[in-house]
């Protein structure tokens, strides 16, 4: 026997003993591409910049599942802004229209359905499997952008955390990091393990390569337990700021026993589950019966310790939160109802509605908002802009939303001859006008309306002069502003 054949013939008992394994994932790999979808999505949105105009219409693509009682689990940043939606199967030769049923911008998740049925023929289901264990194997499969065939690429899952969805940039809920190579188009598409499901591919790592991000099936089963009254709700928060609780002179400064871990309370914020329960300088021991160690972590499972908000994250409006705490040398147990915090919607991305504005005589007003934020940057007109960038980042923070229910911001003037004089207070936040405070938006619009004196005053935060428009100046010139800027559908 030559050393060629010698050397073949191992290689060839190889395939022949292990060949079952084999036949067995390709059978179970032509059963999983069934249930995977390819979405093809035309979206438009609107300007925030300009908010009488729409932004351009872009074409993407992603990926997405079928769930139980035939629906499809995909991203809510694949089907964002979307004016018309398609998906179709591996094999299929037809596109088909869905609609978008329900849509979750602060975890990114969308449930979605094709109107004609014959898409489902010979479909699988995919159902929901548990979180998975650290340095195990998941199988990623989608159709990234530069192919319409379907791809697989299998990874380790590395690590588990609470981490910012990049979709709402404002929004924590728990992540799985794995190695797997995750692209554009691979967005929405299932992790699999095991033959089921154990997360949704989301986004990816600047800062390392073949880095990717799933969604965990414990934030897909609240996103599906949520909408089953017909509307998504949304997430609650406890609305509290806290510190480690290390500083060993701090903890003799507030008289905590040894014996004792926890974190504490910092900040109570307003509108949060914990307000009129919690104080400053609580400790919290546990959550639900779930020690709190001294740097704010709990035992998720038996190999991930995560933030103890991740319990209050689980939680839906109106289920209760047990908490234990030290305060004043004694220990308490409190309990209380988790809350949605409203306060916090202006600090998450805008999709799917217009931005309310108001014109005064040119002067372009919005309320402050991180779609604002990020065109107003995005179009370098930041002259004095620090204090609204300031104000937007600490606005709940700083508990600033105890005197207003949001700021305007004059962010933008239409050139006209009347408002020559106003390039000074650009970028600034109107205070009050007439000396009346504003509250926000609609109350702007409301004093402006009813006022019947003969000049606008209108006085901006930390600036002593005052911007003066004549009111017969303002109602003349604004049938001709409208006409320059073409805003006959402006507010």
């Amino acid at each position: 026997m030559t050393q060629k054949n010698f050397l073949l013939f191992p290689l060839f008992l190889f395939f022949l003993l292990f060949s079952p394994i084999f036949s067995g994932e390709t059978q179970d790999f032509e059963t999983i591409r069934k249930g995977v979808v390819q979405i093809k999505v035309f979206s438009q949105g609107i300007d925030p910049y300009s908010p009488w105009l729409p932004s351009r219409l872009r074409a993407s693509s992603g990926t997405g599942f079928i769930i139980e009682g035939n629906k499809i689990l995909t991203n809510a940043h694949v089907v964002s802004n979307a004016k018309y939606v398609q998906v179709q199967r591996h094999n299929q030769t037809e596109w088909y229209d869905v609609k978008i049923l329900h849509i979750a911008h602060d975890c990114d998740l969308a449930l979605l359905e094709a109107i004609d049925k014959t898409f489902y023929k010979d479909s699988h289901v995919f159902s929901l499997g548990n979180i998975p264990e650290l340095n195990s194997p998941v199988t990623v499969v989608g159709f990234p952008i530069g192919g319409s065939k379907i791809s697989v690429s299998r990874g380790i899952v590395s690590r588990k955390e609470q981490s910012t969805y990049a979709h709402s940039q404002i929004d924590n809920h728990l992540v799985i990091q794995v190695d797997a190579a995750i692209n554009p188009g691979n967005s929405g598409g299932p992790a699999i393990q095991e033959g089921k499901v154990v997360g949704v591919a989301f986004q990816v790592s600047t800062r390392g390569e073949n880095i990717g991000y799933l969604i965990p099936t414990t934030v897909i089963q609240y996103f599906l337990k949520d909408i089953e009254d017909g509307s998504y709700e949304g997430y609650v928060e406890l609305g509290v700021q806290t510190m480690n609780s290390f500083n060993q002179g701090l903890r003799k400064l507030k008289q905590i026993p040894e014996k004792y871990d926890g974190v504490f309370v910092t900040k109570v914020l307003k509108g949060g589950s914990a307000e009129g329960y919690l104080q400053n300088w609580d400790l919290i021991l546990s959550i639900d019966d779930l020690p709190v160690g001294k740097n704010g972590t709990i035992v998720l499972d038996k190999d991930t310790r995560i933030d103890f908000v991740e319990v209050v994250d689980n939680k839906h409006a109106g289920e209760q939160i047990k908490l234990q705490v030290f305060r004043a040398g004694k220990v308490l147990q409190l309990q209380f109802p988790a809350k949605k915090m409203r306060q916090f919607e202006y600090m998450r991305n805008t999709y799917e509605k217009g931005f309310n504005y108001f014109i005064l005589g040119g002067l372009v007003f919005q309320e402050h908002s991180r779609s604002l934020l990020h065109a107003w940057s995005q179009m370098r007109e930041t002259q004095g802009g620090s204090q609204f960038l300031y104000r937007f980042f600490y606005f709940i923070k700083d508990q600033l939303n105890k005197e207003i229910e949001s700021d305007v911001i004059f962010y933008r003037r239409l050139a006209h001859p009347i408002n020559s004089s106003s390039g000074y207070f650009l970028n600034l936040i109107l205070e009050s006008v007439n000396g009346i405070k504003i509250r926000n938006l609609k109350h702007l619009k409301t004093v402006c309306k009813n006022l019947k004196d003969e000049y606008f005053i209108l006085k901006f935060r930390d600036v002593k002069t005052s911007l003066i428009l004549k009111r017969q100046d303002v109602e003349k010139a604004t049938p001709n502003i409208r006409k320059i800027y073409n805003l006959d559908n402006s507010l």
